[in-house]
């Protein structure tokens, strides 16, 4: 079986993601802040789990790797964790604060993440990292105007660093993809109850892309996906 590391696996589409692969037959570890609805999830799947507060990203980085040292390489990486930044947190009115809160959660411990345990991924000719991104990072679409702006550009930090990753493994053709999605508007804690989308719907893509068959000739890495397509940065 598959080992699957998803973070933010205490609820919404982490979970939702942990539960699919779960019943895909995938071994599971769960990845999370709160360790009471931590253990609850963890429970609920019979899955394994690492308590760590990644905005920490040197407790973050210690965890993943003894993560790494007991459970082996993972084959599947799913980083669903992420936090909102203020609703009124524009450029110029954004505190060090709150900007390091969002960068830190956000894109400081994916690359920690991917950072830790892609290499063995690499080496191993054989991984799928999937990291949620956000409609709001796209630099063609709505992300580069309004409020919210540590979130969006955490982002969009986080569309590049996919980037970036697939060119430096080949796109593909070494066995190690690397890709971002895009769940839209979800009904989630982050998303809130009148999101059209169901956390099953949101959650979609992201399983398949750490799921679907891939030919190195044909098929394409490194992109932000939404609803199985690829969109525009």
């Amino acid at each position: 079986m598959s080992l699957a590391i998803v973070t933010g696996g205490s609820r919404g589409l982490g979970f939702e993601n942990a539960r699919a692969l779960k019943a895909a037959g995938h071994t599971v570890v769960l990845v999370a802040k709160d360790e009471v609805r931590l253990k609850e999830s963890a429970a609920k799947l019979s899955c394994d789990y690492r308590v760590v507060d990644l905005a920490d990203i040197d407790a973050a980085r210690a965890t993943f790797s003894e993560m790494l040292a007991s459970f082996g390489t993972p084959q599947i990486l799913i980083l669903a964790h992420g936090v909102m930044s203020e609703k009124m947190s524009k450029t110029l009115k954004t505190t060090n604060e709150e900007w390091r809160r969002v960068m830190a959660i956000n894109l400081d411990s994916v690359f920690t993440a991917v950072n830790t345990f892609g290499p063995s991924m690499a080496e191993a000719r054989n991984g799928r990292i999937i990291i949620y991104s956000a409609c709001l990072g796209r630099m063609s679409g709505p992300g580069n105007a309004g409020g919210l702006v540590p979130y969006r550009v955490s982002k969009t930090g986080v569309n590049a660093l996919v980037r970036n990753i697939a060119h430096e493994t080949g796109h593909g053709s070494r066995g190690l993809l690397v890709d971002a999605v895009c769940p839209n508007h979800t009904r989630t804690d982050m998303g809130g109850p009148d999101a059209p989308l169901s956390v099953e719907e949101g959650a979609d893509t992201a399983f398949w892309l750490a799921t679907r068959s891939f030919d190195p000739a044909t098929d394409k890495t490194g992109l932000l996906w939404e609803e199985r397509s690829v969109i525009d940065w």
